[in-house]
């Protein structure tokens, strides 16, 4: 069949190749099967009206696409060209004025909460963006905030994550002080601990933990009709203790103490348990 006047389309062996493998895909989106056919029956000799039964289309689409391939090319006609589309409403101005918002306190413009919400924000720019210069943005909502705070990765400004200031100088040093003596710990162990003459104890203490006791009994399951414990939600303070807790790290022994108060005293006396309970294990190690 010849030509319509819209003239021939060159497409190289490689691009055929292309084509044809888009044009059977199941994976590809269906516009981008529909208009490699196209550019192939076209390629072939077939006018643009008879396209249009075979593939019971539009012609306009079938125009479309073969003065898309004839343009810029058989491959580059597969998608959709870039549009110039309606100028931004909201100017580059304006969302740098919303992130200089979102990046500081409430404080600063007298609210009582420390961080932002999507709501807070919204309402404090709808009421401040016509005395700014932004009257675009008096429309403000959480859709918008989202998107402009998502793409400078701030997307969430109520959220608090808690990062570790070096405030010691000597922080680095100590570090690897500490991390030599667990290095020595491993070798010893590595070595036979049972006949290493002296021991390293990791300490930790945990004060004020509030004692705590339910005023009601504790109800269990039920079949078909209570899914879970239930537990009364009132309870009688009983005051607060303290844990201190040591490990031997050559034999993994725990030496706990529970005190009611938390003073130098009581951490004499654990000082004085894990003692004899170090001396103990000292003693089996050297008389089996």
């Amino acid at each position: 069949m010849a030509h319509s006047k819209k003239g021939k389309l060159s497409i190289s062996k490689e691009e055929l190749k292309a084509l044809k493998a888009i044009s059977t895909s199941r994976t590809e989106s269906s516009s981008m099967v529909n208009r490699s056919r196209i550019i192939i029956d076209y390629h072939s000799g077939v006018t643009v009206a008879a396209i249009t039964r075979k593939y019971n289309t539009n012609r306009p689409l079938v125009e479309r696409t073969i003065d898309k391939a004839l343009a810029f090319g058989a491959l580059a006609a597969l998608n959709d060209l870039p549009r110039s589309g309606r100028p931004a409403e909201i100017t580059d101005d304006a969302k740098a004025w919303v992130l200089s918002i979102a990046c500081e306190s409430p404080t600063k413009f007298g609210y009582a909460a420390e961080t932002w919400t999507y709501s807070a924000l919204a309402s404090h720019i709808k009421k401040e963006c016509i005395k700014a210069g932004y009257e675009c943005l008096k429309n403000t909502g959480k859709g918008f905030l989202n998107s402009v705070l998502a793409k400078e990765q701030i997307s969430k400004p109520h959220k608090i994550s808690y990062y570790l200031e070096k405030k010691d100088p000597d922080f680095d040093a100590k570090m690897a002080s500490v991390l030599h003596v667990y290095k020595e710990v491993a070798l010893v162990n590595d070595n036979n601990a049972c006949n290493y003459k002296q021991t390293t104890v990791s300490y930790d203490e945990k004060p004020g933990i509030q004692a705590i006791k339910n005023i009601a009994p504790q109800l269990l399951p039920v079949p078909n009709k209570y899914s879970s414990v239930g537990r009364d939600y009132e309870y009688k303070r009983l005051g607060t203790v303290s844990l201190l807790a040591a490990i031997d790290l050559h034999n993994g022994v725990v030496t706990p103490m529970v005190c009611d108060r938390h003073r130098s005293a009581e951490f004499i006396e654990f000082l004085k348990k894990t003692g004899q309970s170090i001396s103990k294990r000292l003693e089996n190690s050297h008389n089996p």
